[in-house]
């Protein structure tokens, strides 16, 4: 009879680290960070880059009550090549049960107040991306006709998504 409360308890005690991932109820991320050291307002920061969709995510505290932080995706440069896109969180609703992947937890604080800081949540949609196959000759080339072709079709290959969310947690200073 004693058994079953044990047997119990063990299996809680088991699967412990998986109901309790972090701390605020969401997956662990893909990349383990501490949180950053703390941002001064009016100066703005890198929070991360993402070279794939040739992407930085940079923010700002205002020191504003009505919008305490700014946060933007910003290209890197010109002539990168993207190999993967950023989309609007907004739309595509990234969450586990739709193929998204809880890539990264970013905390900075807010300098001049310590008990405010952002909270930044990066999601990744992986696809399976392959090189063309090989041609006669040997070389792994796309056509643009074809690939027009398969843009008018409909048929482009899935390219890897990123999408990010923010939120400003804690109290506001004055």
């Amino acid at each position: 009879m004693r058994l079953v409360p044990l047997t119990l308890l063990l299996l809680f005690a088991a699967a412990w680290p998986a109901l309790a991932d972090t701390a605020d109820g969401d997956p662990k991320p893909e990349i383990k960070r501490d949180a950053a050291k703390p941002q001064p307002q009016n100066s703005v920061h890198t929070l991360r880059q993402i070279p794939e969709a040739c992407a930085r995510l940079e923010g700002m505290f205002t020191g504003q009550a009505e919008d305490p932080y700014t946060f933007a995706v910003v290209r890197i440069s010109p002539t990168c090549q993207a190999r993967a896109r950023f989309v609007d969180a907004a739309k595509a609703k990234p969450s586990q049960a739709t193929g998204w992947k809880f890539n990264d937890l970013i905390r900075v604080p807010n300098a001049n107040c310590p008990s405010q800081q952002v909270v930044v949540r990066v999601w990744r949609k992986p696809a399976a991306v392959a090189p063309p196959a090989l041609d006669a000759q040997g070389k792994s080339r796309i056509y643009l006709e074809e690939q027009k072709q398969a843009a008018a079709a409909g048929k482009l290959a899935a390219v890897p998504m990123y999408a990010a969310t923010m939120a400003v947690e804690g109290q506001a200073c004055r």
